[in-house]
């Protein structure tokens, strides 16, 4: 099933849900998102451009990043490798990493909710191949499979990961009552266990206002396992020092405004 039809078939329960959601129900939904002050300074890894993310500086003793999707560039994995981290990629659509390295570990495989011939779950991925039992990283852009898959994984599994950052498609269906609940349902597996530690808006989707209310439809959201947060937990301040526009010459876009209060 692709990803975008996890948003038109996708009802939990058998429920059948109203088309649209209402204001109140949104903006909760972001106020999920808002990042807050982790204690750590942030960290650009990655390029100026697409493909770079803001993580905290807590990577000392991480054993190994996983990162499904690959794209034309690895700037990412090669922060991390500089670092001595190794990282697994997967996806089905290339034949491998934009360019080699000796810590790169490729597969040809999607990430998804189920295993076969295309496609390794996150258990399964992580099980066969994380090296010990220390900290992990997640950097996921899956073009819109990050919700079935989040669903779809172990709580032990996500648990091994300190930091995540998350490419989120499609934020924008949080309009509609299937959407939200399919966002809650994804979103809500990593609640008990990480904080928010930053949002960044990306340009290439642009902004979708509705009753007063702007929601990107791409997000890139990073986040930290609570275990790990040694701040006040006072909400963050945004936009940070280090973000930059996915797309140069184009401007950023308006994260909610609730945020920036």
């Amino acid at each position: 099933m692709k990803a975008r039809d996890w948003f038109n078939q996708w009802i939990p329960g058998g429920t059948v849900l109203a088309r649209a959601s209402g204001r109140r129900e949104v903006e909760a939904f972001l106020g999920t998102l808002r990042p807050v002050e982790t204690g750590y300074g942030l960290v650009r890894m990655g390029g100026e451009g697409d493909g770079g993310y803001l993580v905290p500086d807590d990577l000392e003793g991480i054993e190994a990043c996983f990162s499904p999707g690959v794209a034309n560039t690895a700037s990412f994995e090669l922060d991390m490798a500089r670092r001595g981290i190794p990282s697994f990629m997967a996806d089905y659509s290339v034949d491998g990493p934009p360019e080699e390295h000796p810590l790169f570990r490729f597969e040809k495989k999607f990430l998804g909710a189920r295993e076969d011939e295309r496609h390794v779950t996150l258990d399964g991925w992580v099980g066969r191949c994380a090296p010990g039992r220390g900290d992990l990283v997640l950097q996921m852009d899956i073009e819109g499979a990050e919700w079935p898959v989040l669903i779809a994984s172990g709580e032990g599994t996500l648990g091994r990961f300190r930091v995540m950052v998350l490419e989120l498609h499609d934020v924008h269906r949080v309009w509609e009552r299937a959407g939200l609940a399919l966002m809650e349902a994804a979103l809500g597996r990593l609640r008990g266990m990480f904080v928010v530690a930053h949002v960044h808006g990306n340009n290439r989707g642009g902004v979708v206002r509705r009753r007063g209310v702007a929601v990107p439809p791409l997000m890139e959201v990073t986040f930290l396992r609570r275990d790990r947060v040694r701040g006040s937990g006072g909400w963050a301040s945004l936009p940070h020092r280090l973000d930059r526009p996915n797309v140069a010459g184009r401007p950023e876009v308006a994260l909610p405004a609730q945020w920036m209060a």
